[in-house]
């Protein structure tokens, strides 16, 4: 029974101590009640200012869509027009597939195998997961799944299939509004895609005038090290999706950053009660400020080494059961050959101490997420602990 938390631990009621190597599933990049975010957050509340706004402009909003301007979109020259769309990742996908269908008059959205967008029907229909599709219990339909990056193992050129089908009038597949894609698939099971190609990628949907939309909600907000998980591709989608560490507080805020030229909403068209949450504006604006340089980004991305030097030598030690290390920054996963003892190995660590989480089509991979502010001495005793709980469930399996 989980009470209080700060930076990378939190605590029971009991007074007990975990690592937390979880994160609130990516939406605490910046830890547990980080100093900075919390004394702006609770200044604004002891003012009495707003909190519940509908649509109507508040200094917060203001406050933050400048900033966001000014620290995250501006240098890295992107043009985008801002829309929440509601509170939640799924939320600023459902926009985002909702709006394509309108700017381009088609149906039909392409996903990837083993992809994850999200619980709602849209997003679901465009999920690969097929526990989780069968949930929605109606037909899911208007999507087309094409082969993940090394999905086939690299046995067929880059986009050979998609390419072909595109180009044969006869293929049965409809001309497609838009693809959606996430640049690592976390809960796919950590599966990175490359800088060629997602490069690729973003020159067929050019070719075949196809909006390309990036699903940023997990590996955003600097989860594999820069801001924007494309940026070392050099792409520049029609569209991102955006939320979970964008409050940098845990509070629910999502965006659906749109191309200037595709914004054909209609006025009231897609609204929500809650498509913006002052107190979310307050700490995400607070959390730009980890932005305004690249240490953050530096240090993700060393960190990052750190454990996947980590998780080669554990896998090293146990090749007998595990196939291998995915992930980027600071999001990696072991793979097991096994699917049940990812979960074994998550369930070992909690005994000790540690929080983690499973992902993969089998819940095969145990899968981490530290916050990207986790010291180097938590970091170390997280992957120790780590250690010491795979090698505690091999001991446990048949020789």
């Amino acid at each position: 029974m989980f009470r209080t938390a700060l930076g990378s631990r939190v605590h029971d009621e009991n007074g007990r101590s975990y690592l937390d190597f979880f994160a609130g599933a990516g939406a605490l990049n910046y830890g547990h009640n980080h100093p900075q975010l919390k004394s702006s957050l609770l200044l604004y509340l002891a003012d009495d200012n707003i909190v519940h706004s509908l649509d109507k402009h508040t200094v917060a909003k203001r406050h933050f869509l400048e900033k966001f301007q000014e620290v995250v979109l501006s240098p890295r020259g992107l043009d985008y027009k801002i829309q929440f769309p509601g509170p939640t990742g799924t939320n600023a996908v459902e926009a985002a597939l909702k709006l394509a269908r309108k700017v381009t008059g088609r149906q039909t959205i392409v996903n990837f195998t083993n992809a994850f967008h999200g619980m709602t029907l849209g997003s679901l229909a465009v999920t690969g997961n097929s526990m989780k599709r069968n949930g929605a219990g109606v037909p899911l339909n208007h999507t087309v799944t094409m082969p993940y990056d090394n999905y086939l193992d690299g046995r067929t050129p880059d986009f050979l299939l998609f390419e072909r089908l595109l180009e044969d009038s006869g293929s049965g597949i409809d001309r497609p509004a838009a693809v959606i894609v996430e640049t690592v698939q976390g809960e796919g099971g950590l599966n990175p895609a490359s800088a060629q190609w997602l490069r690729g990628l973003a020159d067929l949907c050019r070719r075949h005038d196809i909006l390309l939309i990036v699903d940023d909600v997990q590996m955003g907000c600097g989860r594999t090290g820069p801001f924007f998980s494309f940026e070392p591709a050099g792409i520049t989608p029609d569209i991102v999706c955006l939320s979970k560490s964008l409050s940098g507080y845990g509070l629910p805020l999502a965006l659906t950053l749109i191309r200037p030229d595709l914004d054909v909403w209609e006025p009231g068209e897609h609204n929500g009660t809650f498509r913006g949450f002052n107190p979310a504006f307050v700490t995400a604006a607070a959390a730009l400020d980890f932005w305004t340089d690249e240490r953050l980004q530096k240090e993700t991305l060393e960190k990052g080494l750190q454990v996947r030097q980590a998780l080669n030598l554990i896998t090293a030690e146990h090749s007998d059961v595990i196939t291998g290390v995915r992930g980027r920054g600071l999001a990696w996963g072991l793979v097991f050959n096994r699917p049940e003892l990812a979960p074994r190995v998550c369930e070992a660590a909690f005994e000790r101490g540690l929080l983690m989480e499973t992902s993969g089509p089998e819940g095969e991979v145990a899968k981490l997420l530290p916050p990207l502010t986790t010291s180097d001495e938590e970091l170390t005793e997280g992957l120790e602990l780590l250690a010491e709980s795979v090698q505690a469930v091999c001991e446990k399996q048949p020789a």
